[in-house]
């Protein structure tokens, strides 16, 4: 990867773990570390420059997507990190903003998920799906709309598409790795 993909700021510079991809068209700066295996996609932002990004394992940041956090201020004195966990998908042009995205979810294109929310564990957020400041979506569920609304069960099926998504994922980007030593 290029060294303008990765780049320090106020003393920080980005860990990667193991075996990650970041394309050369994308930004990764300042208080950022991103797990083994999980990838960073064409165009993607994930700017750690006034507060800490934590990406997990086997976690894929799509093409277009913004990944950002919400200083520390008289308004908000502890600011909010952006905490994304292991075999999460965030689909094409999302944006997440200072929130935390547990394990095994799915962000799906264009979502918003704002300041303070939390996505538990194996949840799907449908396609433009808008997540306000600070709510709680619960485990197991399918949200979508504005502001986001529950609207069913997760099904079997999704639950074993996480892991599944994930994983090829991984495969796609040790293919790009393979072809281009240098993103690694």
């Amino acid at each position: 990867m290029s060294s303008r993909s990765i780049r320090a700021f106020r003393g920080h510079t980005p860990k990667l773990g193991d075996r990650v991809f970041v394309d050369e068209t994308a930004l990764v700066l300042g208080d950022v570390e991103i797990g083994e295996d999980s990838s960073v996609w064409p165009m993607a932002v994930v700017r750690g420059d006034m507060h800490r990004i934590r990406i997990g394992s086997r976690t894929s940041i799509q093409d277009g997507s913004v990944l950002h956090i919400t200083h520390a201020s008289s308004f908000n004195p502890d600011g909010y990190p952006l905490i994304i966990g292991d075999e999460v998908t965030v689909g094409h042009k999302v944006t997440l903003h200072g929130c935390t995205i547990h394990n095994r979810c799915l962000i799906g294109i264009g979502a918003v998920v704002m300041d303070g929310a939390i996505v538990e564990e194996e949840v799907i957020v449908a396609a433009g799906c808008l997540v306000p400041p600070g709510k709680r979506l619960e485990s197991g569920y399918v949200y979508k709309g504005n502001p986001a609304q529950k609207v069913r069960p997760v099904s079997e099926k999704e639950k074993a598409f996480f892991s599944y998504g994930a994983g090829n994922y991984v495969k796609l980007k040790d293919e790009y790795l393979t072809l281009n030593p240098e993103n690694s």
